[in-house]
């Protein structure tokens, strides 16, 4: 009970903190202004960071499309705007992992994080002004629906017996860092991604407990969220108005949701949590094809990278080198039988 009261206490002392911060910042009166004028943003924040602090999908895995499909938000602004919400609603989420002493892979938020800064520069910078609109959105869909591949092995019973990466030596070091350049282009281009994609290689790769791997996630895209809030705020540019508009409507609704999210994801049943996962991502393919405008180009592209993703998800889990031995040994015994 000290324990629990100790982590409320800490909760609503973060919260203030922020909101105190928000005010200052914002002005009295603009404050609740932007709220009132933005208030659809406000409501899709309250669900996206709840989303955010209990799985491994971020905040932007919810911003994005909506508002670039239902509210009709450009692309461009609902990345910039979904990285510096996530700056704040991620980092909310991560103080509360810590502070309930979750446990979590130290090497994976280490080497993938490593490896995001570069991805996340060259997806923002490069990639990003060169694709159409209509491409980067399918992009989104693309990344979420193969990730519905590692939730169906979850919902499977796949074995996630390690709570750590066990002789982590170039090898392994290589593939996170790979796993970090990945996710952090794929956050350039949507602001989301580096937290799927690491979640998804380390427990159909790594086999790590899904429990290790769902927090690891969570700080994961904090991280690259502050980087990449960092880059378009001083160097890329794209924080314009409109986004701090919709920025300062979310604040003090995440600073809530996601670490609210994080408590409802220590206490509730994992095959609760990737069901809804599994419901959300089909809502998404659906409405892409629907509200998308395809064309042949857009439809190729698309193609080879949900190919792409899947291949590479589906030979992770068939990858045996980091199943435990002696669970192997077992598994073979049985065979035999």
């Amino acid at each position: 009970m000290i324990v629990e009261g100790s982590i409320k206490l800490r909760f609503f002392s973060l919260a203030i903190i922020v909101w105190v911060c928000w005010f200052v910042f914002a002005g009295p009166q603009p404050a609740f202004y932007y709220i009132e004028e933005h208030w659809y943003i406000s409501l899709t924040m309250a669900f996206g960071s709840l989303i955010a602090g209990a799985t491994s999908e971020g905040g932007g895995a919810i911003a994005f499309p909506v508002f670039t499909k239902l509210l009709n938000i450009s692309p461009q602004d609902a990345k910039v705007f979904s990285l510096a919400i996530q700056s704040i609603g991620m980092t909310a989420a991560s103080l509360i992992i810590l502070a309930l002493k979750i446990r979590v892979e130290k090497k994976v938020l280490l080497w993938v994080s490593f490896g995001g800064m570069f991805g996340m520069y060259f997806g923002a910078t490069v990639l990003s002004p060169l694709l159409p609109s209509a491409m980067v959105k399918m992009s989104f869909t693309v990344m979420i629906v193969s990730f519905a591949i590692t939730l169906y092995f979850l919902n499977r019973g796949i074995e996630l017996r390690n709570q750590q990466i066990n002789n982590c030596q170039n090898k392994e070091i290589s593939l996170l860092f790979v796993t970090g350049l990945i996710g952090g282009l794929m956050s350039g281009l949507v602001g989301n991604g580096i937290d799927i994609i690491a979640f998804s290689v380390m427990v159909l790769l790594f086999r790590i407990n899904e429990k290790i791997a769902t927090p690891t996630s969570v700080i994961l895209m904090a991280i690259n969220a502050i980087w990449g809030f960092f880059l378009h705020y001083f160097f890329i540019g794209g924080f314009n108005d409109t986004v701090q508009a919709y920025w300062l409507a979310a604040i003090p609704i995440v600073v809530i949701g996601a670490p609210l999210g994080a408590l409802i994801c220590y206490h509730l049943p994992r095959v609760v949590i990737v069901n809804f996962l599994i419901i959300l991502i089909m809502i998404e393919f659906v409405t892409s094809l629907l509200l998308i405008p395809l064309t042949i180009q857009t439809l190729f592209m698309s193609g080879i990278m949900l190919i792409l993703f899947a291949s590479l998800f589906l030979w992770m889990f068939k990858n045996q080198s980091y199943i435990p031995k002696h669970h192997l040994e077992m598994n073979i015994s049985s065979v035999k039988k």
